[in-house]
């Protein structure tokens, strides 16, 4: 399926020098939803997803129906979005396109991941990567991280990042990949 078929593109918006990317139109095609939902399936390599709200919540969350693989969810959400205990809340700021911003992640939702010998692996899962500082942001903090259960101590490492639509010509290739390998399933090239 060629996802550029599905996906619309409005410049300038939400200001100007912004080419917003809308993926919405795959919720009102049934079939090229199913379709992304298991290309992200096939290339998923933890049993742990992190991603971001609002739009990579859509395409993470048919995952835990879906994939023998994928058992947890981690969502990254704006301030006062996660109710939290105390110490369960972290947060990252991060610069992406339109500016700086912080998002918040619960510890309390990594260790309620699946560990692999003494790490729990993430899939970093979201919809663009245009100039990669949400990914990064996100990826630097959870892998800074160390998570206690049951007396054990885990780290957390991002294995892989995934991503629906990429801005190939807005990123640092080296600096992201140098956390994790990167996958899309749409590249749109010369912005």
């Amino acid at each position: 399926m060629n996802y550029k078929d599905v996906i619309n593109h409005y410049p300038d918006f939400p200001k100007p020098g912004i080419d917003f990317i809308d993926i919405i139109p795959f919720l009102s095609n049934k079939e090229a939803f199913k379709q992304i939902v298991s290309d992200i399936d096939a290339n998923v390599h933890c049993p742990n997803v992190v991603t971001v709200e609002a739009r990579g919540f859509l395409f993470a969350a048919p995952l835990l129906a879906q994939s023998k693989l994928v058992q947890n969810i981690v969502p990254i959400r704006k301030k006062g979005k996660l109710p939290f205990a105390e110490g369960d809340l972290r947060g990252v700021d991060i610069v992406k396109e339109y500016g700086a911003d912080k998002v918040y992640y619960r510890l309390s939702d990594i260790a309620a991941g699946k560990s692999e010998g003494d790490t729990i692996y993430l899939t970093f899962l979201d919809d663009i990567l245009a100039t990669g500082g949400t990914a990064i942001g996100i990826a630097n903090a959870l892998n800074s991280e160390k998570i206690h259960i049951d007396g054990k101590e885990y780290s957390v490492k991002v294995k892989e990042f995934i991503f629906l639509v990429e801005f190939p010509d807005l990123y640092d290739h080296a600096l992201i990949e140098s956390i994790a390998p990167v996958k899309s399933f749409l590249r749109i090239e010369g912005k």
